[in-house]
């Protein structure tokens, strides 16, 4: 979009300007040498998002990528108000929460008949169907459920209308390059315009955009129409789960005044200069991780097991920060509903 930096540039330019967030460059080398073993193993590899995540599909077929892509026109905002009390889905045998719930209602509604990922279908979807498809087996709903149907129906309307049904179609016409993909999608589908102000400049951070085309590039394996020749210029996916590993690893250090909101659990609104600091910090921080990674596996004399990028760093640092919710008590994530993540 024009005047408006993209992540990349964001996050410089927030991380220069930045008040109550900063990257710690110790921090930054202590999380590379943590992911420096996993640099020849599974975790860090393209194959990874298939092979260690049984809800996604295993497919690299039209199905699959309008799965990815309905997916991601709702991968927003599933965290609790309260931790004890959650939305979670149960699916063969098992009861997911935050976004592995939204997966798991839409594999339930799929193996029911509901064909939730035809943009036919989700174009004239109702407020009650979609409250039925994306119901909680406990008490507590699925965050802003409106705003889910309200998006289903814009977003399966311009599909339709403009890219014949499916988003392979807006795929091809990218012609193999993840940033056409990006804007294709941006300027397209107005949910995915992640763009506030910071400082006078307009900044971007695109965390759905970006992660559907990094779910796409996945999801096709790499191959085909999904093999991207710029996947690098991806960054990482700002949201809440992300900057709270980096915090408790030590590469971002909030100011006194911030940690103690997040302690309080203070909501922190979209496009607060705060909550732009956190989410642009941990992008640039996610940035210059990966750049040290790969100056520590050369020195190694190693060669990475297949191309190491933010993408990938984002991956495995959101399901480590799952794996270790117990060890984060002291730095809470931050708390912002809205529908960019």
């Amino acid at each position: 979009m024009d005047g408006v930096l993209s992540p990349r540039e964001s996050a410089r330019f927030i991380a220069e300007n930045s008040r109550d967030v900063a990257v710690d460059g110790a921090g930054v080398r202590s999380v590379a040498e943590l992911l420096l073993p996993r640099a020849s193993g599974p975790e860090l590899r393209l194959e990874g998002w298939k092979a260690l995540h049984e809800l996604n599909p295993k497919a690299a077929d039209e199905a699959a990528v309008n799965w990815v892509f309905l997916v991601d026109t709702l991968n927003f905002s599933f965290w609790s108000e309260r931790a004890e009390r959650k939305c979670l889905v149960e699916y063969r045998g098992r009861a997911y929460s935050g976004y592995w719930a939204l997966c798991a209602a839409v594999n339930r509604a799929l193996d029911q008949g509901i064909p939730i990922t035809s943009a036919s279908y989700y174009a004239t979807v109702t407020l009650d169907q979609v409250r039925h498809i994306f119901r909680s087996d406990t008490d507590v709903s699925m965050p802003l459920i409106e705003e889910r149907h309200r998006i289903l129906n814009e977003t399966g309307t311009i599909l339709l209308e403009k890219f014949g049904g499916s988003f392979l179609t807006c795929v091809r016409e990218s012609k193999k390059s993840a940033q056409n993909l990006l804007h294709l999608v941006v300027e397209n589908f107005p949910s995915y315009r992640d763009v506030t102000q910071f400082k006078g400049k307009r900044i971007s951070f695109y965390k759905r955009a970006q992660i559907l085309v990094a779910d796409t590039w996945s999801v096709l394996e790499g191959k085909g129409d999904g093999c991207f020749e710029d996947i690098s210029s991806i960054t990482m996916f700002a949201d809440y789960r992300l900057p709270q590993i980096l915090a408790h690893l030590g590469a971002l250090k909030y100011s006194d005044e911030l940690l103690k909101k997040l302690l309080k659990g203070e909501m922190l609104s979209y496009g607060d200069e705060q909550e732009v600091e956190i989410r642009g910090c941990s992008l640039w921080c996610v940035e210059l991780i990966r750049d040290c990674l790969l100056e520590l596996i050369a020195k190694k004399g190693e060669k990475p097991n297949g191309e190491i990028n933010s993408i990938l760093l984002d991956f495995y640092l959101w399901d480590y920060a799952r794996d270790h919710r117990e060890d984060m008590k002291g730095i809470p994530f931050h708390r912002t509903r809205c529908i960019y993540y």
